[in-house]
């Protein structure tokens, strides 16, 4: 049959055997079509067979699934829902001659899970032409054969059915013979030579004769075989099979070379005539290797591996024939019967991969498909996964599995779950297979950035340099990726009254602190800032923690000397009496240090050069200056002290004073004030002495020429002496001095200042009781008259110590009132008396006027 013919045929059977879309009442779907359509031809619209929008049929994935190693031959069409033909249908080799070819395969819809069976009925084409065994027929005929004798002729195969099938048989036309056709009870046709005339050996010997097998396809199949007859003496016994139909059955495990059954035919004739040969008369080539035949025995025996899953029978035809040729046939067929061969097999049809940690409980992730190609108890599975883990399996349609949640996740907890499916059958014994899934948990945002330590503490020396690093923050954050990121940042604040961000930076990546500035210690000591933490998630989390900067002092300040005061022209004079006793107080120095602690801020006083280096000594930190010895007569009258204050840091810094000291009991004895000073510099020494002496030859000319002009005074004028010791007005501290305990300072018990002016009628004592311990006592300042000093410096008598300023500051006043003066000089004589120190300070004598001068000239005479 040409190939035009073929295809005109195929076409008219593509529109003639009906494209049929049945919907059965469960609500599967059934379609029918003939073998060979073409691929892309269009079998029917399963959305609207199972009344299903077609815009969902996307949306649920939906799918045409088939069982096991099942070969895929239909799909569909997600966007028009159209089930199309993806490869060649061949019914014969899907169903062989069965009468139904039927391929059930499933229609699979997700979220929510759902099954519709679709039945695909395929029909026969007449696609396969009649086939003989053999092409060449052979049968010997003995002469005697009488008229009428029946020789059967072997069967044509067709490999379609129905009217596709082998429908009749035909030879050509000859004088002896004519053919029978005969159809078998269990289906199929076979031929058989009728003779008509007696043969002739001496004749003809041989005849060959066509036989032609036709089918009842459109257009018609045909397959021929040659028939050659040879003529002999008569054969006229066949043999016969003890039963038409054989049949066994052994299980699909049997071992090669099994005996499955015997098979046995009788021929009455004798001799050559009688001896029965066997053979399969036709097995298709899927089988024919399965078994084997004994030619002379008829056993038949096991020659392939059988596998019920596959081929669950066979039926087969054995003919035996004598020795002349004549044959007969009966059917074989076997069963085979199943084992639990077949482990179950797990399928994952459907999986979301990675689950978010934040999925509720009973959520699903994924769709199992657990399969067993094995019948009966053989292929009932029971499925289930390991212990321990957030998931469960749930039975949900036919043989398929929902893997649901079980239980919150975090995947800060554990990021990955490897899910162990075992599936179980009930064949005995048992057979199993397990499928190892992995699930990542993928992250969410639901941690927040936490602080290796509850709170950071960083200690920095002061003068530190800009940008140098002051500590290291660290947060941890479970998160993953952007999630997981930290960055660092500072928190809006101030620090005396600046914002933080003037002070320190951190850096976002690392949490490293800098210091944007140099600290000062003594600016202030500490303070806190607070950083936070925030990761990269969306909406971003974040925490927050406090860093308390601790800044230490180093020493950076050099002591500052307050008494006696290194500042303006002014000098002050000690005066020292000559009957002061060895270990006698005579001044105290006192000095301050901005630095803390014990090195930096722990002041030590030393006389660095003095006048007589036997007479005086310093107390190394109280800075009190006392005498050594006894004064003596050889003393002299001047003494000059240089004092150095250092504190105790590394390096040590200091600060230098100069003391100015009389050895005098009264004025009288003191010949000038102004060359009190001391010379740094010894190489200048004549230099001084020289100014010195003009110094005291002028101030010794002006001094008698005062003296002359007093001796006229009318009024007799008392002789004022100032008694008293170191008095420090509190104007000198700092009020950041307050605390100078153990530092040097001084410590008096009992210590009265009085301040006397000299231009009005009224002047200003102030008395304090007593200097505390560690600070220097605020002024008390009281306003008497000039009649009430002496009432006062009466009062003094049971005084331990009695000290006095006096600053003549009375630059430009005529008004000086002597009367006051000799007040005040009987009172302090009688202090004077019982004290051991006077002091007489100028602040600066040649601002004194002329009248003032004398008057006072006059006085001290």
């Amino acid at each position: 049959m040409d190939n035009k013919a073929f295809s005109a045929f195929s076409l008219m059977t593509f529109l003639g055997v009906f494209l049929l879309a049945l919907q059965t009442v469960c609500g599967d779907v059934a379609y029918s079509l003939p073998e060979e359509i073409k691929r892309g031809t269009v079998v029917g619209n399963v959305a609207k067979d199972i009344g299903l929008e077609i815009g969902k049929l996307a949306a649920r994935k939906a799918r045409i699934d088939v069982d096991g190693n099942s070969k895929g031959y239909f799909d569909i069409h997600a966007s028009t829902g159209n089930v199309i033909v993806t490869d060649r249908i061949d019914r014969e080799g899907l169903c062989g001659k069965k009468s139904t070819c039927i391929l059930k395969q499933e229609l699979v819809l997700e979220e929510p899970l759902e099954l519709h069976r679709i039945s695909f009925h395929i029909q026969d084409i007449n696609d396969n032409s009649p086939q003989f065994k053999k092409n060449r027929i052979k049968f010997e005929i003995r002469e005697s054969a009488g008229k009428g004798s029946l020789y059967r002729l072997d069967e044509a195969h067709d490999a379609d059915i129905g009217p596709n099938a082998i429908q009749g048989y035909s030879i050509d036309a000859n004088e002896y013979f004519r053919l029978n056709v005969i159809e078998k009870g269990v289906g199929g046709k076979y031929s058989e030579l009728v003779l008509e005339k007696e043969l002739d050996r001496e004749q003809k010997q041989e005849l060959t004769i066509v036989l032609v097998a036709t089918d009842g396809g459109t257009p018609q199949r045909s397959g021929t075989a040659v028939i050659y007859v040879s003529v002999l003496d008569a054969n006229d016994n066949a043999p016969a099979f003890s039963q038409a139909v054989y049949k066994a059955s052994l299980p699909e495990n049997s071992p090669l070379d099994t005996v499955v059954i015997t098979v046995r035919a009788t021929d009455a004739d004798e001799g050559v005539n009688g001896e029965v040969t066997y053979e399969f008369d036709h097995i298709s080539d899927e089988n024919h290797d399965m078994f084997s035949l004994d030619q002379t025995n008829g056993e038949v025996r096991v020659s392939g591996s059988l596998d019920y899953e596959q081929v669950p029978s066979y039926e087969m035809q054995i003919t035996a024939k004598d020795g002349l040729g004549l044959v007969s046939s009966c059917t074989l067929i076997i069963d085979i019967t199943d084992v639990n061969d077949n482990a179950p097999i797990t399928y994952i049809k459907s999986l979301k991969n990675p689950v978010p940690e934040n999925s509720p409980p009973g959520a699903e992730v994924g769709i199992i498909n657990v399969q067993d190609r094995d019948a009966e108890s053989n292929g009932q599975v029971r499925t289930f996964i390991q212990q321990g883990v957030p998931f469960k399996l749930v039975p949900s349609i036919k043989n398929y599995y929902s893997l649901v949640t079980t239980g919150q996740l975090d995947r800060e907890l554990l990021s990955d779950y490897n899910i162990t499916i075992t599936a179980t059958d009930e064949g005995s014994p048992p057979l199993s297979s397990s499928k190892t899934v992995h699930l990542s948990v993928a992250d969410i945002n639901d941690n927040p950035p936490v602080f290796e330590e509850q709170s950071y503490s960083a200690y920095v020396t002061e003068n530190n340099k800009p940008g140098s690093t002051l500590c290291s923050v660290t947060a941890r954050d479970p998160d993953w990726r952007q999630n997981g990121t930290v960055i660092y940042s500072l928190l809006p604040g101030d620090v005396n009254g600046a914002p933080v961000s003037s002070y320190l930076s951190v850096n976002g990546d690392t949490g490293v602190i800098h210091a944007v500035r140099s600290f000062d210690y003594e600016q202030f000591r500490s303070f806190k800032v607070h950083v936070m933490a925030r990761d990269n998630g969306s909406p971003p989390l974040s925490s927050n923690v406090t860093v308390s900067v601790f800044i230490s002092d180093v020493n950076d300040n050099s002591p500052q000397i307050l008494y006696p005061s290194p500042e303006g022209n002014s000098f002050m004079t000690e005066l020292v009496p000559k009957a002061a006793h060895g270990g006698s107080l005579v001044s105290k120095v006192i000095a301050v240090d901005a630095d803390s602690g014990q090195n930096n801020a722990w002041l030590s006083y030393h006389i660095v050069k003095s006048t007589d280096p036997g007479l005086f000594t310093i107390g190394l930190h109280s800075g009190e200056i006392r005498t050594q010895r006894d004064i003596s007569e050889s003393d002299s009258m001047k003494q000059n002290l240089i004092v150095s204050v250092k504190d105790n840091g590394q390096p040590s810094l200091s600060a230098t004073c100069s003391m100015y000291l009389l050895i005098s009991d009264n004025l009288a004895e003191v010949p000038e004030l102004k060359d009190i000073s001391y010379n740094d510099n010894n190489s200048k020494l004549t230099s001084y002495l020289i100014i010195a002496l003009v110094s005291v030859s002028t101030f010794f000319l002006t001094f008698i020429i005062i003296i002359l002009g007093l001796r006229f005074c009318r009024r007799r004028k008392p002789r004022l002496l100032f008694d008293g010791a170191v008095a420090i007005p509190s104007g000198y501290l700092p009020p950041n001095y307050a605390d100078v305990d153990g530092t040097g300072t001084l410590r008096s018990t009992y210590n009265y200042d009085a301040y006397l002016t000299t231009g009005s009628r009224t002047s200003d004592f102030k008395f304090v009781t007593s200097y505390s311990d560690n600070t220097l006592p605020a002024d008390q300042t009281l306003k008497k008259s000039p009649s009430d000093f002496a009432d006062v410096f009466g009062d003094c008598n049971g005084s331990p110590e009695v000290r006095a300023y006096f600053y003549p500051d009375i630059s430009g006043s005529s008004d000086f009132n002597l009367d006051l003066l000799r007040k005040i000089y009987s009172s302090i004589t009688a202090i004077n008396k019982r004290t051991s120190i006077g002091r007489f300070a100028f602040s600066d004598t040649s601002r004194l006027p002329q009248t003032c001068m004398e008057d006072a000239m006059n006085l001290y005479c």
